[in-house]
């Protein structure tokens, strides 16, 4: 599993890295049912700590794409689906433009001017 990221990326390392594993699994790299390799061999692979590879598992754990096995590791359980992504980011980005108090039209309308 080819993986690297792009140091003038100014996103997190963990963020990074769960984009990393999130596109090795879809394109295929790895299939549903397959094991990782371990934490520490990731962070080698990525040139990071293996605490920022742990974090960016455990949220695609939370995503629902990996399990963890004690004893067995970390398992592929399904592809990603990049709708569901996109509309779960499409919900953060409404609630956090509610916050600061703009509506969904309001969004609609920079997103259309953006074409």
């Amino acid at each position: 599993m080819l993986l690297s990221l792009d140091l003038h990326d100014e996103r997190p390392l963990h963020e990074q890295a769960a984009d990393a594993i999130r596109r090795a699994i879809a394109a295929g790299e790895v299939e549903p049912g397959d094991r990782l390799p371990p934490a520490r061999d990731l962070a080698v692979a990525m040139q990071i700590n293996a605490n920022t590879v742990l974090r960016a598992l455990r949220e695609l754990r939370e995503e629902g794409l990996l399990e963890f096995r004690r004893g067995r590791g970390v398992t592929v359980l399904r592809r990603p689906d990049p709708e569901a992504a996109l509309r779960q980011k499409l919900r953060e980005l409404l609630a956090e433009a509610g916050r600061h108090g703009y509506r969904p039209d309001d969004v609609a309308g920079w997103i259309a001017a953006e074409k």
